[in-house]
């Protein structure tokens, strides 16, 4: 089994600007992948927050499951961590713009107070690859300025940018960390689209999927692939096996692969949250 990481030369490079121009910023929009709000979630970038006012903000919530991204919400509130669920296809920048002076209240009130009024809010968004940073970025400003790619690593540089009247938004690239502590994380980062995908082997990461899926949403795999309910209790290797064969790919697991993970990205599979909401509470 291939240990599954990436980290180029580039990301290093914008950690040291992430650092750079913290103390520049009023707050920090923090991108992770509903369907994966913790495994999404850049450890480096988290310790460098620890200071600074921040919101996490769940992309892609139209492809997670909406009920467990209600509990990850209160989860990360309950704990005293803003965070916020938005589809970057659409119209998202009234509930963020409305969600970064909640956070900022006192901040805002303080500048009044000094006769200091409609004063734009520096914002930085961060976030790991692919985590639909750009999408949103572009649906905040109302205008194709953020390159967007359907893979990781299409940002390289930061820029700013203004949304609206009150906001102006720092840009960086997608920001991974040196090592995957937990394998798992690895794998459910390529499945996401976080990791490129000449980077791992694909049979690992349908198997992992396979997984997922029949312990979780059996049903999507049986009414996707044609399956019978008895062949989920076959060993996974033999699953993907028999996938393959009713794909029409005869014994050519790794094309099968490669189409299992395409269309579970796609939601083809429906919608699906691989993190579970921790039982105890714990520090964010």
């Amino acid at each position: 089994m291939t240990v599954i990481q990436w980290y180029p030369g580039h990301m290093a490079k914008a950690l040291r600007q992430v650092k750079e121009n913290l103390n520049a910023v009023d707050i920090v929009l923090e991108l992770v992948d509903a369907r994966l709000p913790e495994s999404s979630r850049n450890p480096q970038l988290e310790e460098l927050l620890q200071n600074k006012k921040s919101i996490i903000v769940l992309t892609k919530m139209d492809l997670a499951d909406p009920k467990l991204t209600r509990e990850w919400i209160a989860y990360y509130e309950q704990n005293g961590h803003p965070a916020i669920a938005v589809n970057s296809n659409q119209g998202t920048l009234p509930a963020i713009e409305k969600k970064i002076k909640e956070v900022l209240k006192e901040k805002i009130a303080a500048k009044e107070a000094r006769g200091i009024k409609n004063s734009r809010i520096k914002a930085m968004c961060i976030g790991i690859p692919n985590v639909g940073k750009s999408t949103l970025l572009n649906r905040l400003v109302k205008k194709n300025v953020a390159i967007v790619g359907n893979k990781p690593g299409v940002t390289k540089a930061q820029q700013w940018l203004k949304a609206g009247s009150s906001l102006l938004l720092l840009d960086t690239p997608g920001i991974l960390w040196p090592k995957f502590e937990d394998p798992i994380v690895g794998k459910k980062l390529a499945l996401t689209g976080a990791v490129k995908d000449t980077l791992y082997a694909k049979d690992d990461v349908a198997l992992y999927e396979l997984e997922y899926f029949v312990d979780n949403h059996p049903q999507a795999l049986t009414e996707r692939y044609k399956l019978d309910e008895s062949d989920l209790d076959q060993p996974t290797v033999e699953l993907l096996l028999s996938i393959t064969r009713k794909m029409g790919f005869k014994e050519d697991y790794d094309r099968a692969s490669e189409r299992l993970i395409f269309e579970c990205r796609k939601g083809k599979l429906g919608r699906f949250t691989l993190d579970a909401v921790p039982k105890d509470p714990a520090k964010v």
